[in-house]
């Protein structure tokens, strides 16, 4: 190569350098805020996001979709950031993230920990999650923010004209029928959240189905750009049968930074508020799925979802009754 040619090689190198930067220092588009109702005080709050520059960067500017595509939502990514996550040298991650988030560490078993996914996957008192008694009620299985669909077939989901795939999110087109027209629960787990998730109700367990796939963040500001992110990220889920509520799927969907997806639940029976895993460190979901008229979700859910908005949840609080039941007051 003769010094011309490799002159004009490296100025449109630098050309192309200058122009990515600019491209990642563009402005970032002014962002809504995600908004979610307090469900005991029926107040409209505002979420503090976590890392909210880096995912808005991320899902918004060219460089940042570029970085997403090539790295991010890669498993080697949040593998490896898991990976130091469980080092004894995380710990000092912890009170700044509690300060941070004014986590109350009062409701946990343990106050001194071994690393920051000991601290994230810490588990609760036995009293500090009360689990809503009765056959006929489900629960929450996690801590988190709520959206409920009623009927799968008549709702959009999460961005007006974009739908919830079932048969791509079970990748099981003849195990997806049973739900086309069935409900639907998200509940989005953010990093400041409860970590571990449990059974809504009892029943027989059958074995763990694991579908690889990305990490992609489950965060609201990235939703907003890509609805399909459930049916694209790693998730396992698991049929709970019962005689009041059918084959209920439950999932768990990894996310960025979600180290991995732990199951830690034996046996083929389970028993309501009974734990079945954890999610190591970073936001997750769990996503149910219910037959066509099997459960009556509680309205203030429906209604706060209808009107654009996630509802505050905890595990073990009710979220609605076996179809065809009478509901408390």
């Amino acid at each position: 190569m003769n010094l011309t040619k490799a002159k004009k090689r490296l100025g449109l190198l630098l050309l192309l350098l200058a122009v990515l930067v600019v491209a990642a220092l563009y402005p970032l588009p002014p962002q809504a805020p995600v908004r979610y109702y307090d469900r005991q005080s029926g107040l409209l709050k505002t979420e503090k996001v976590a890392g909210e520059r880096w995912l808005v960067w991320l899902y918004n500017n060219p460089v940042g979709e570029a970085t997403l595509w090539a790295l991010v939502k890669r498993k080697v990514v949040s593998a490896v950031y898991g990976n130091m996550m469980d080092r004894p040298s995380s710990i000092k991650k912890i009170q700044p993230f509690i300060d941070e988030f004014g986590i109350d560490l009062r409701t946990a078993q343990k106050q001194t920990f071994s690393s920051f996914n000991d601290f994230f996957t810490r588990k609760l008192k036995a009293d500090a999650r009360p689990v809503e008694p009765g056959a006929a009620v489900a629960v929450s299985p996690a801590d988190g923010k709520i959206l409920a669909y009623a009927n799968i077939g008549n709702s959009d989901f999460i961005i007006k004209g974009t739908r919830f795939h079932v048969v791509s999110f079970l990748n099981n087109a003849p195990l997806a029928q049973k739900y086309l027209d069935g409900t639907l629960v998200i509940i989005r787990l953010a990093p400041f959240d409860y970590h571990r998730f449990h059974f809504p109700m009892s029943g027989r367990v059958s074995p763990v189905t694991r579908t690889d796939g990305d990490y992609y963040s489950v965060n609201p500001l990235a939703l907003r750009k890509r609805a399909e992110i459930f049916c694209l990220n790693k998730r396992e889920f698991t049929i709970l049968s019962s005689p009041l509520f059918g084959d209920v799927v439950m999932a768990e969907v990894g996310a960025t930074l979600v180290g991995s997806i732990v199951q830690t639940h034996t046996g083929n029976a389970a028993e309501k508020g009974e734990e079945k895993g954890y999610f190591k460190f970073g936001g997750s979901t769990v996503v149910l799925l219910f037959e066509k008229n099997k459960i009556r979700i509680d309205e203030d859910l429906l209604v706060h979802t209808l009107q654009g908005y996630e509802t505050v949840i905890r595990e073990g609080e009710r979220i609605g009754v076996a179809d065809g039941l009478t509901r408390h007051p």
